[in-house]
């Protein structure tokens, strides 16, 4: 690592530095030795003392007594420091905590004390005595060299424990952190083996999954393998009993062509035995049997040929069995044209009784027509005395209200005939998804209420508003396609229509729950409410009331198509279906004028309200009835909203009851045959009879209402 060779690096260095080459006895201790033993030498004069020496000169002696004073009074101070520097040991510590004295500053204070010593002396000038080394001057001197050279002694032994001291610290510090580095290393070493074995460990366990996989593999190859053998086997065994079933089955297909053969081959006998001339027509010279027998007798030779091939043992083949057939169809032809021609033959026969019967009865038809004439003619003129003043048709309002509700359901569809007419695959399933999103809740309505009947609402409601919607488990919104919105509305008013065509026609009482669901989409949705009308009126005009005449031009079932009647392949439905769904209609339409949606917390006015039903009820009367189904529709609307109506006018509702009573009714029980045309007159009849209108005519009367 690069931090081991730099601390070796260190170590180096260290060595080699100045420092690093003193000597050290580590068992100095051991031996009892003195740190600074070697330091210790024999005494001798500092080379400063030199200089000292020259500047000294002769002195009087009254000098030298008083130096020797001055030594003597300082001498005791000094030599008790130095006793006592030398008698207590010194620490490093407190050998540092004093500033160091260093030789300059003492020579300077010996160089002030001889200036001031100077100045003493008298200035008579006296040559310097000679010094013996015995002086008391020689004697300080010597004692200042000795002080001197113990003050650089115990300096030296505090540089040097301050060495010592740093020294141990340096090789503590370097120890540290060779322990710590060694420590490092065993670590890294301990996490070398450890990743080694856990390599080893991976290794080891990855051939063994690669083992166990190839182990796997090679089953799921076993297994495989036995799978395609059992299939195969399985297809063999299959294919064995394919064939002994196809053998069997074309076993039971010959049998059964060699019994249809037979049986053709009787009937083509018995066909032609029909071809032989009965005794009554053999006095026709019109019609010749030759030709037909010949031709029958030759159908009855290639049959015969036919039945013997398959008489060997062998089933008779497919083509065996076609010609016989083809033979029997023709057989069958020629017994239906010789049958034509002895029809054709006794219907001219008939024919010419006929005609002379006919000469018979024409002369007393004659009488009879003359007759009839001269009665129907009286009666028509007296018909149209009493039906002075009534409309045959609506007036321009309602035609022009009809033809604009017809106008905007036209415009509907053709804003949905892309949708209505797509052929890709995608648009088509969304079509059927949005078709039975609208129309499921309202088949849904017949006598339900309370919270299915809200539950089906509120989804009508919301496909309407072009929010999600879910359907038979799947998830639709208008929104999802442009034309999604008219598509809806277009198909759901077609839905209510059609229900009360249906289920109001079945079932009475569910016009109610239909109606007050329609009433609160057509408050919500206005222009759901003229799709309603526009289907209603379109199905049946009478609620507009509206009877269209026939125009020039147009066919007769197209103009019972206009009426309300269903044509199905030229077949015109009969009149009880056409009255049933007629009376099923107006119910849903006089109860949606009175039904309102329960729900809601805030109604304003009705949409297609009373009103509506009193204007009908007023148009339909000022319009010359038609037979069987004024009656069917006046009666139904009344029975369902004549309470409304009642409660809401009052005196004039009675005014228009005693109205019908007594100048409509009459027009239909003129004729007994009008009174039981249909079961519905007797049912007016009776109404008009019953007491309750006779009580509430003579209570009109009498009030002057």
């Amino acid at each position: 690592m690069p931090s081991e060779s730099l601390r070796f690096e260190t170590l180096e260095a260290l060595k080699n530095s100045p420092k690093g080459k003193l000597n050290y006895s580590p068992d100095w201790l051991e031996k009892g030795e003195d740190i600074l033993a070697g330091c210790v030498e024999v005494s001798s004069l500092s080379p400063l003392s030199g200089q000292i020496l020259k500047r000294l000169s002769p002195r009087p002696l009254l000098k030298t007594r008083s130096l020797s004073s001055c030594v003597r009074d300082t001498s005791p101070e000094v030599s008790e420091g130095l006793s006592a520097g030398a008698s207590v040991p010194i620490s490093p510590r407190q050998i540092s905590s004093p500033p160091p004295v260093s030789l300059h500053a003492e020579d300077d204070e010996q160089k002030a004390g001889e200036i001031q010593e100077e100045s003493v002396v008298s200035p008579v000038a006296s040559p310097p005595p000679a010094i013996s080394v015995l002086s008391p001057r020689a004697t300080q001197m010597a004692g200042c060299i000795r002080m001197c050279e113990r003050k650089h002694k115990a300096k030296a032994k505090v540089e040097l424990s301050l060495r010592l001291e740093q020294q141990e610290r340096l090789v503590a510090t370097v120890s540290s952190c060779e322990s710590e580095q060694l420590k490092r290393y065993e670590e890294l070493m301990e996490l070398k083996q450890r990743q080694e074995y856990q390599s080893m460990r991976d290794m080891m366990e990855k051939e063994t999954q690669e083992s166990l996989g190839r182990q796997e593999k090679l089953r799921e190859e076993h297994r495989h393998r036995m799978k395609i053998l059992n299939l195969r086997l399985r297809e063999a065994e299959q294919q064995r009993l394919r064939e002994a079933e196809l053998e069997r089955q074309r076993q039971v297909e010959g049998r059964e062509r060699h019994r249809a053969i037979n049986a053709i081959q009787e009937e083509v006998l018995q066909l032609n035995q029909l071809l032989q001339p009965r005794p009554s027509t053999q006095t026709d010279p019109a019609l010749d049997h030759t030709p037909y027998i010949t031709r029958g007798n030759q159908l009855c030779s290639q049959v015969s040929d036919v039945v013997p091939a398959s008489a060997d043992g062998q089933f008779p083949s497919v083509e065996d069995l076609t010609v016989a057939e083809r033979a029997l169809q023709e057989m069958r032809s020629l017994v239906r044209n010789l049958q034509g021609e002895e029809a054709q033959a006794a219907e001219r026969k008939r024919k010419e009784q006929d005609e002379e019967e006919e000469k018979k009865k024409r002369h007393e038809e004659l009488k009879a027509q003359q007759e009839e004439q001269k009665k129907t003619a009286a009666r028509s003129a007296k018909e149209k005395a009493k039906k002075e003043g009534l409309q045959t048709g609506a007036d321009e309002s309602t035609l022009k209200w009809y033809s604009a509700l017809q106008d905007a359901a036209n415009q509907c569809a053709q804003a949905c005939d892309e949708l209505s007419r797509a052929k890709d695959t995608q648009t088509k399933k969304l079509k059927m998804e949005l078709q039975k999103a609208a129309t499921t809740p309202v088949s849904q309505i017949a006598n339900i209420s309370g919270a299915p009947l809200k539950e089906a609402f509120e989804k009508i409601d919301k496909l309407l508003s072009s929010r999600p919607v879910t359907s038979a488990g799947k998830t639709v919104s208008a929104s999802q396609h442009p034309q999604g919105l008219e598509f809806v509305s277009y198909k759901l008013a077609e839905k209510f229509v059609k229900q009360g065509e249906e289920e109001v026609a079945s079932n009475h009482s569910a016009a109610f729950p239909i109606a007050a669901v329609a009433s609160g989409i057509w408050e919500l949705h206005p222009k759901i409410g003229e799709l309603i009308l526009a289907h209603l009126h379109k199905k049946c005009p009478y609620a507009v009331p509206h009877y269209p005449p026939m125009e020039r031009g147009t066919s007769v079932e197209d103009y019972q198509k206009i009426l309300g009647y269903r044509v199905d392949d030229s077949k015109v439905e009969g009149q009880d279906s056409f009255l049933k769904r007629m009376s099923g209609m107006i119910r849903l339409y006089a109860a949606i004028i009175q039904m309102r949606w329960p729900y809601t917390g805030k109604q304003g006015p009705h949409p297609h309200g009373l009103n509506h039903g009193w204007r009908w009820l007023a148009q339909i009367l000022n319009m010359e009835p038609l037979a069987d189904i004024t009656a069917t529709i006046l009666f139904d609307f009344l029975e369902v909203c004549g309470n409304a109506l009642m409660k809401l006018y009052r005196g004039q509702f009675w005014k228009l009851i005693l109205l019908i009573y007594e100048e409509y009714f009459p027009r239909y029980f003129e004729d007994i045959f009008l009174i039981n045309f249909h079961p519905k007159m007797t049912i007016w009849r009776k109404l008009t009879h019953s007491q309750a209108i006779q009580d509430e005519y003579e209570f009109v009367s009498s009030s002057g209402l």
